[in-house]
């Protein structure tokens, strides 16, 4: 599958339903607004952008969410098992009360994990210092071999509401 293939059928893969397990939410209220699953190639991440931009089309703040989503991908091709042939890297975007969370899950590193370079004038590596400027909080976890890279933005209540979230039961 290529780049192109994914651009024809992103609207059909993005979805809503419940999410469970998120990272850096407790998964109370929390809805999944889409989904997509992408080759491991430089390309991909301009699509992960615009799949982003997007479905996050009116939120307040969709700038810093489409930045990270940019950011963590391209730290997916490029640093991970997701950038060799065959690899995919998976974008979702879920709502839940005054939240949006970014969820990145690439094909894992042979155990390294993500992490913020102690250099901030490096030539290199300010991909992970970009996002935790940008993110309220971000983390990762292990699923299996593969690394879900997570990181929560801010989002009006109003907003998330109109996208099905809720706050606790029902």
């Amino acid at each position: 599958m290529g780049v192109e293939d994914v651009l024809g059928t992103a609207g059909r893969v993005a979805g809503h339903g419940r999410y469970g397990g998120g990272g850096g939410v407790d998964g109370k209220g929390l809805v999944v607004l889409g989904t997509v699953t992408l080759p491991g190639v430089g390309r991909s991440v301009g699509c992960a952008r615009a799949f982003v931009r997007g479905l996050l089309a009116d939120l307040p703040g969709r700038d810093d969410v489409v930045m990270a989503a940019s950011e963590t991908v391209a730290n997916a091709v490029t640093h991970t098992a997701s950038g060799l042939e065959g690899g995919l890297v998976t974008v979702t975007v879920a709502a839940a009360p005054g939240a949006v969370l970014l969820e990145v899950t690439d094909d894992g590193a042979a155990g390294t994990r993500p992490y913020v370079k102690d250099d901030p004038g490096a030539e290199t590596g300010r991909g992970m210092r970009i996002v935790q400027g940008l993110a309220a909080r971000w983390g990762y976890r292990a699923d299996g071999t593969r690394t879900v890279v997570w990181a929560e933005f801010p989002a009006p209540d109003a907003w998330v509401r109109g996208r099905g979230a809720v706050s606790g039961p029902g």
